[in-house]
């Protein structure tokens, strides 16, 4: 069954080949690529924003190669969600052979490894290029992270401006190979990102980080387990900011060594979290 999504493109594949399961159509997904040759910068980029997409519930789109594909599809993995893997070759062979385990990580995560070429079929060279336009025909959007003039993103960022769908290029220095076809991908149209606020706000989705803040904390107050805590969480609450241990226990006028104590047992269960400014929700 071919996605409605992939079905309005311009040259939709005729069938395509499914390890694991494809997720509910209805869920957004975005793709996240760049180049194989990924700095350690960009590949944290690409990790975090991926994470971060994620816990605000999109699927991640990637192609399974080395460099950006492969922290893509790591940082949806970290945050406990589904990814999808489009490949240029059968399904028979998983291509990187280095990304076997990310593969396996995949599909016991639920999430799908797929491709338009039947079982048998080699890695050929444009079936790379073709199979772009899978992974943009999938997405909303299309995140580029490092792609140099001879990157194949550049082909799924133009395959995705075709579709009409939105591309988004990270911005780098003027001067590294890595952003060369990034700029150029800016100067031709492209918008421009530094944030996920960016990507929320060009989509249209802003208030989409709100509701999962407001789920998160709603998930948070069930694991509260006493007065104490419940307390606690009011007051770092109504406060908007991070307090810091005098703070609270000041506000809560409770002995120190119950504030400690019960702060303690809320970092582990996840209901607050600690920063260099203090205690947040």
């Amino acid at each position: 069954m071919i996605p409605k999504l992939l079905q309005e493109i311009s040259n939709p594949p005729k069938e395509i080949f499914i390890l694991g399961e494809l997720p509910p159509e209805d869920i957004l997904k975005i793709s996240i690529i760049g180049t194989r040759k990924a700095t350690i910068e960009g590949k944290n980029i690409a990790r975090q924003l991926s994470f971060e997409l994620t816990n605000l519930g999109f699927i991640i789109v990637s192609g399974l190669a080395m460099g950006i594909d492969t922290a893509a599809h790591e940082g949806c993995l970290q945050a406990n969600g589904i990814t999808i893997a489009v490949l240029a070759n059968g399904l028979n062979k998983i291509y990187p052979a280095q990304n076997e385990n990310l593969a396996r990580k995949i599909l016991e995560n639920k999430g799908a490894i797929i491709s338009e070429y039947p079982p048998g079929t080699p890695a050929y060279k444009d079936n790379f290029l073709n199979r772009n336009r899978i992974i943009s025909g999938l997405s909303i959007a299309s995140i580029i992270i490092e792609a140099p003039f001879s990157s194949g993103a550049l082909s799924t960022a133009n395959y995705a401006a075709e579709q009409g769908r939105e591309v988004f290029v990270i911005p780098g220095p003027i001067n590294h190979p890595n952003y060369s076809g990034s700029h150029k991908l800016i100067r031709d149209g492209a918008r421009i990102i530094t944030s996920l606020e960016d990507i929320l706000e060009d989509l249209g989705l802003e208030n989409l980080k709100i509701k999962n803040q407001n789920k998160k904390q709603t998930q948070n107050i069930k694991k509260i387990q006493n007065q104490t805590q419940a307390l606690i969480f009011k007051i770092i609450k109504e406060s908007g900011k991070p307090l810091n241990i005098d703070r609270i226990i000041e506000l809560t006028k409770l002995e120190p060594q119950a504030v400690n104590q019960e702060i303690a047992l809320m970092i582990i269960n996840e209901i607050i979290k600690e920063n260099e400014k203090g205690y947040t929700i």
